[in-house]
């Protein structure tokens, strides 16, 4: 007479295993920290960590197995991202203390220098694309999304915000200048950044020609010089031309006064490649966990969302995130 034996299923204890696997690699753990607001690629981040792709390649599949990171497809490249901890599953609350004590962490310097370069990489492509490509700004936006296929819903939730006609605004990357009307309408002051020469000077033409005597434009690289805050700081369609989104997210944060809001209008995440060259983007839109999970980061708090569905098969998001007032963060506490 035979017993038969049960089968014994090692499936949790693997996946908790994997998990500790994964954390149990200095270069896997900063990896994950190098990654806590941005993404990357696999060639960027060999080169960002000096190692060969190959090597690279297996340290990224082993903390993709383990759930603690992500992929996305931009056109035909891969990069990655931290995966989100999901509490209430297995492995959920290890995964998110580990990337807690993970941020606690401070890169070496060589390492921080290197991701300098790659953004330097990326900020050196848009700012070549803008500079050649200003004579034919707008009807390269055209291609996607002009600004009149979005501009009544972006004022509407400009409107709910109230703002008194006292407050200030600053728009970030104004392009033409198209929506810099709008502002000068609403707000006492204004100001809007650039650090392209060429696009400026298309604002520059605009402000002139309708008499906007209350904006002041500057050139200037809103995410590393000195600039002024303001109630309301509008980002409309610059954020996928940004090297690091997620950084800037906390960058801009700095500029909103306590009590303002952060004014986003994107595109949603699309696998349409081709805009990569004819538009210099960076990124292939955003999903809006990537926008609330960098407010939230930066300390905003994420407010109403709207979508507007393009006849391309496009879609934007319009997004309001506000930075609470002292008093404000004593009453929730």
């Amino acid at each position: 007479m035979s017993l038969r034996i049960p089968r014994i299923s090692f499936d949790h204890s693997d996946q908790l295993a994997a998990l500790c696997k994964a954390g149990g690699d200095s270069l896997r753990l900063n990896v994950l920290r190098a990654l806590a607001s941005d993404s990357f690629g696999v060639l960027e981040l060999a080169q960002i960590f000096a190692t060969g792709q190959s090597g690279i390649s297996h340290h990224l599949k082993v903390l993709t197995q383990a759930g603690l990171l992500a992929t996305r497809r931009e056109g035909n490249a891969i990069f990655y991202r931290r995966a989100l901890p999901q509490a209430d599953s297995l492995g959920g609350r290890l995964h998110a203390a580990l990337l807690e004590e993970v941020d606690q962490l401070v890169l070496p310097a060589d390492v921080q220098a290197r991701i300098g370069a790659v953004h330097a990489q990326r900020n050196a492509a848009s700012e070549d694309f803008f500079a050649r490509m200003a004579g034919s700004f707008q009807a390269r936006q055209d291609m996607i999304a002009g600004l009149p296929q979005y501009r009544d819903s972006v004022v509407a939730l400009l409107d709910a915000l109230n703002f008194p006609k006292q407050a200030t605004a600053l728009e970030v990357g104004p392009g033409d200048g198209s929506f810099l009307p709008e502002l000068a309408q609403r707000f006492a002051r204004v100001v809007a950044i650039d650090n392209s020469p060429a696009m400026l000077d298309l604002a520059r033409t605009r402000c002139e020609r309708d008499g906007l005597g209350n904006v002041e434009l500057k050139l200037a690289d809103a995410l590393q010089d000195e600039c002024p805050s303001a109630d309301c700081v509008v980002l409309n369609m610059v954020l996928h031309h940004l090297a690091a989104p997620g950084e800037a997210f906390k960058q801009l944060a700095r500029l909103v006064n306590a009590g303002g809001s952060l004014l986003v209008t994107e595109l949603c995440s699309h696998n349409q490649s081709w805009a990569r060259e004819a538009c210099g983007d960076l990124w292939l839109g955003f999903e809006q966990d990537d926008l609330a999970r960098w407010a939230d980061a930066a300390g905003l708090t994420p407010g109403e969302s709207l979508y507007i569905g393009l006849k391309n098969g496009f879609q934007i998001q319009a997004q309001y995130f506000s930075r609470p007032t002292p008093d404000s963060r004593l009453t929730h506490r």
